[in-house]
């Protein structure tokens, strides 16, 4: 989709930037916006979305009552040429971007401290499978791509970009969103996947985010699967990593400071949900059941881990058994449970959480408090060698394990407008979230996903921003 199609307007390039309101002591700062692109090709860039039934402020607060929750507004993010957005952020990193979008900015969502604004980030670019001789392969249709933390600003029914972050190594050098390790995760190809690409152990698959008091950022990635502590600036500080990973030639420094048990993640299912707690501390979800003591039994499984995190400490305090709903229940018509994820992860108090758990066509958001006892770690369900293992439990409580309990607070997928595939939640207030979703960058899998040029034949899914009012406040 062209922007002439979307009706996208193209806006002057500098906005005021303020750092969160807990950040003590921080001034308001005016900054460009404009990525080191020539003020006329690049900013924020706005498309009509859709509205339904709004009658909120700025704050999502609305006037009257209901006694369902609704969609209150949905709003989209327009076309911004890939190369365009890389090249400002890095000279020269994006040599031909075949044609695809910016997107994948929806692997979540945190607020910015101004109304309207969050912070977003990108996934580790666009990507497909293509089966080559019966066996898919991983491709990088943009392998020059780099990671990206995004400042975005809703504006009615736009989504405007106000600033951006490349991910970068303690030189400057960019992360990519490369594989590190071969035999450890999927080997990367081209675009056709006719050709082998170089792994590169600074590579992260970004997925959740959030800001910390001293405006630095805590990201998750897929691959190790790691915790990646982030400066205000986008350099890569630490990266947390189970043990036993052995990553070698990276351009910062790489802790193993993760429970090892955390290397059976199944491929492309690492660490996808990461929330802040109140007192500091993080909580990061793995998105899937680990593969133990194999892929069949991670398939199976709808046991997920969730871990708590001191920064303080640089170490793991405390790893706790999640329950997957069965898929029927979270997606009606889907039998596959290997399809249950979790995307995301929001504090909304000193312990509790709310849990999003999904399939690419459905979701529903869980509310849990973290302790009563789940604390596992350490035990022996920390050892791959424990069978029967964690996750080939039916029945975990009946095996003496403690779960954490859950409440439903609302099946997304009963309410009217709310895209597919919600990969970042945001709390706005306490009956009010903001959603966004993961477009893959317009991409889809198949050879078919290019044309014979070799550009993106689009798939039109936009990234999109959707606010919720939910019936009760949490």
């Amino acid at each position: 989709m062209t922007a002439a199609k979307c009706g996208a307007v193209i806006e002057l390039a500098s906005q005021e930037a303020l750092m969160p309101s807990h950040a003590a002591g921080q001034r308001r700062v005016r900054r460009s916006v404009a990525f080191g692109v020539p003020l006329a090709l690049l900013t924020a860039v706005a498309v009509t979305g859709t509205a339904v039934g709004l009658q909120s402020d700025a704050s999502g607060e609305t006037r009257g009552k209901g006694s369902a929750p609704r969609v209150l507004a949905t709003a989209k993010l327009g076309d911004i040429p890939l190369g365009t957005f890389s090249n400002g952020l890095l000279p020269g990193t994006v040599a031909n971007d075949r044609g695809v979008d910016l997107g994948g900015i929806g692997s979540d969502i945190y607020p910015a401290g101004r109304k309207g604004e969050f912070w977003t980030v990108t996934d580790r670019g666009p990507n497909g499978q293509i089966k080559i001789d019966g066996k898919k392969r991983r491709t990088f249709p943009v392998p020059g791509f780099d990671p990206a933390i995004v400042k975005i600003r809703v504006s009615g029914r736009s989504v405007k970009v106000i600033d951006a972050l490349p991910i970068t190594t303690r030189s400057g050098k960019p992360v990519t969103g490369l594989p590190n390790q071969e035999g450890h995760d999927e080997a990367p190809y081209t675009y056709d996947a006719k050709k082998p690409l170089t792994y590169d152990p600074n590579g992260l698959d970004t997925e959740g985010i959030v800001r910390a008091h001293d405006g630095s950022f805590w990201l998750v990635d897929e691959y190790g699967p790691s915790l990646v502590h982030v400066s205000a600036r986008g350099k890569v500080i630490k990266r947390y990593v189970p043990k036993g990973l052995k990553l070698r030639g990276a351009g910062y420094p790489v802790i193993e400071a993760l429970p090892g048990v955390l290397l059976h993640r199944k491929i492309n299912r690492g660490f996808e949900g990461l929330a802040l707690l109140p007192d500091g501390d993080l909580v990061m979800a793995v998105q899937s059941p680990l593969s133990l003591p194999d892929g069949d039994a991670g398939d199976g499984s709808r046991t997920a881990r969730l871990l708590r995190f001191s920064p303080k400490k640089q170490a793991v305090t405390a790893e706790y058994p999640y329950r997957f709903d069965p898929v029927g229940v979270v997606d009606p018509g889907e039998d596959d449970t290997s399809e249950l994820k979790i995307s995301s992860v929001v504090a909304v108090g000193r312990d509790r959480l709310l849990v999003e758990e999904r399939t690419d066509k459905a979701a529903r958001l869980q509310l849990v408090r973290l302790g009563g006892g789940a604390n596992i770690l350490g035990d022996r369900w920390d050892d791959a060698a424990t069978r029967p293992s964690l996750e080939e439990l039916d029945d975990p409580a009946a095996s003496g394990v403690p779960v954490l309990r859950k409440r439903l607070v609302v099946d997304l997928g009963t309410v009217e407008g709310v895209p597919g595939k919600i990969e970042g939640v945001a709390r706005v207030n306490s009956r009010t979230l903001a959603l966004i979703n993961d477009n893959d960058f317009g991409m889809a899998d198949g050879p078919e996903a290019f044309d014979k040029d070799g550009r993106l034949v689009d798939s039109d899914v936009e990234t999109s921003v959707t606010y919720v009012r939910l019936p009760k406040g949490l």
